[in-house]
């Protein structure tokens, strides 16, 4: 019964020290191209991160937009893990639109292009 639970810690100890550190892709876009006043979808789509201690929120002009709906945490090959967070929204010219994203201690925002 030793022998068992001393594998098992071994193999958990094992795992924690090849689990490395790993910083977020983030990616924000539409799901169709973007036209000022008309309805449309903002993703905010973050991978390749590790741990799985992460925030992600969908901002316009600074403050988060209710209503958004998120993936359940997956993972990649080398225990890398992916996440999408998303809303329905109708961009608007004077506004802006971004992606929020803490993971561990380090925040990151990036802006939406509408490229129109």
């Amino acid at each position: 019964m030793n022998v068992i639970v001393s594998f098992l810690v071994l193999v958990g100890i094992s795992a924690c020290a090849f689990a490395i550190e790993s910083p977020p892709k983030i990616q924000i876009y539409s799901r169709n191209p973007g036209v000022y006043g008309k309805e449309n979808t903002l993703i905010c789509h973050v991978s390749e991160f590790h741990p799985p201690d992460i925030e992600i929120k969908l901002m316009k002009n600074g403050q988060e937009i209710t209503g958004a709906e998120q993936t359940d945490l997956s993972f990649e090959k080398g225990w890398k893990f992916h996440l999408t967070r998303s809303v329905s929204f109708n961009p608007v010219k004077e506004d802006t639109y971004t992606c929020f994203v803490r993971h561990m201690t380090n925040i990151k925002t990036i802006t939406w292009d509408p490229d129109m």
